[in-house]
């Protein structure tokens, strides 16, 4: 038996990957290692009873180990880190079930980030998953009772961060998000602050992650009129530089992909939307998370002029 044999694991293998790592490029990475540890396998010709249980094994290891090996960089990143955005249609089909969107909002995935390498895989695990204890421990070389150690710490870690994130909260359906978001960016492009003021939420907080490779902004700020003046800076700027913003799916909310006049990359924007209100506006504008979505813009890149408003 060949790989090929195994290529419908690939949408679960690349979910657990990203999930772990926040990126796609690494999670493609991990997701070809696994195929090429299974190849490995079968050529000394070892039996695999359960594909599905050997791939989420090794992926969720892989994924351990990247973690532990990027700590460092995590530490010492510049400025607020967010994960690399997944538009929809564009990036590799993670096969999602509706259900399990919320898992991917860039909130949900920053919350991950206060955990350890192990606790952010059980708690995937169970919590997102679906797996149970016994099939957990298989996968992470643990016993069943470290396991429901590790979630209940991993669980308690997340609260403590939830009450100081700002969460997706998505009980509005698609279609509404959808027209909140398209009504907030015709604002900013109209230069309507009236409009935008009545759509962000009192606590609306704007988070940027230029990764000091970008201009952005040095922290998250907070409140209505901040983040409005912000996104009308940013919309006054971007006729000059010949850049047009495109609606977009990202991470399971709604956002934009802006383009500059050569149609690269310039940054990519997610919303969290609730009660038909802007909640979160996080922006990822580092170079380095955009180049799977193709050519990456450098009008943000620092060494160029500030942008105005930025």
């Amino acid at each position: 038996m060949d790989t090929s044999d195994y290529t419908g694991y690939r949408p679960l293998m690349f979910s657990i990957a990203y999930r772990m790592t926040g990126s796609v490029g690494d999670a493609e990475d991990i997701v070809q290692e696994a195929f090429l540890r299974l190849t490995r396998v079968l050529r000394d010709g070892a039996s695999i009873t359960s594909p599905k249980a050997y791939l989420a094994t090794v992926t969720t290891r892989l994924a351990i180990s990247y973690l532990r090996s990027a700590r460092v960089r995590r530490e010492s990143y510049v400025g607020a880190w967010l994960p690399e955005p997944l538009i929809a249609g564009r990036d590799p089909d993670p096969a999602e079930h509706a259900e399990m969107a919320d898992s991917l909002s860039m909130a949900f995935l920053v919350l991950l980030e206060s955990l350890s390498p192990t606790e952010r895989a059980v708690f995937l695990l169970h919590e997102v998953f679906g797996y149970d204890y016994r099939e957990i421990a298989e996968i992470t070389g643990k016993s069943e009772p470290n396991c429901r150690q590790i979630l209940t710490r991993a669980r308690r870690h997340v609260d403590e961060g939830r009450a100081g994130v700002k969460g997706p909260r998505f009980e509005a359906s698609r279609e509404q998000r959808d027209e909140v978001a398209r009504r907030f960016f015709a604002a900013a492009e109209g230069g309507d602050l009236a409009a935008l003021l009545q759509m962000l939420a009192p606590d609306v907080v704007m988070v940027g992650d230029g990764g000091g490779k970008a201009w952005a902004t040095a922290r998250p700020f907070h409140g209505p009129q901040q983040v409005a003046r912000f996104m009308l800076g940013l919309a006054r700027r971007g006729p000059k530089l010949g850049a047009r913003l495109e609606l977009a799916w990202v991470n399971g909310q709604p956002g934009a992909v802006t383009y500059d006049a050569e149609c690269r990359v310039i940054n990519v924007f997610a919303l969290d939307i609730a009660d038909g209100l802007v909640q979160a506006i996080r922006s990822v504008i580092n170079p380095d998370k955009l180049h799977h979505l193709g050519l990456v813009s450098d009008v943000a890149r620092r060494g160029t002029p500030p942008p105005a408003g930025g």
